[in-house]
């Protein structure tokens, strides 16, 4: 059985010597985290005590974070405090994925390329007037 916390409980845990996070839900002990984490721990600590999903979730976390997480679950938000799940999670097999993303390729080559037509007319322009 999983644990359960309260807000109240996870509210406790909110210093570098004990850091409890409330993503999604669930309720992470980041504290041995806390050194390792790729963007510093003061961006752990400002969340510390607190949930911090929007906050997690708008940083934009890789898979591998993700993955990395489930380390430090300690157990989930008790039921009557839990909150709706709002996760910004990507499907990279969907269509709307796919055509995003060629069409952020498109744009990465048409700048370059419009740059090059562009500096080929005016050395040709020049060129030619002299």
């Amino acid at each position: 059985m999983t644990a359960e916390y309260s807000f109240a409980d996870v509210k406790k845990h909110n210093d570098n010597q004990s850091t409890w996070i409330v993503i999604h839900n669930n309720v992470y002990d980041v504290t041995a985290f806390l050194n390792e984490h790729p963007g510093g721990e003061e961006v752990l600590l400002e969340q510390a005590g607190k949930d911090g999903s929007e906050a997690f979730e708008d940083v934009g976390h890789s898979t591998d974070a993700r993955e990395l997480m489930k380390k430090y679950k300690i157990g989930e938000i008790i039921e009557s405090e839990k909150k709706p799940v709002k996760e910004k999670n990507v499907d990279w097999t969907s269509n709307s994925s796919q055509s995003s993303t060629s069409q952020s390729s498109f744009k990465s080559w048409i700048l370059p390329v419009s740059l090059g037509l562009l500096a080929t007319i005016i050395y040709r322009i020049y060129f030619q007037s002299h």
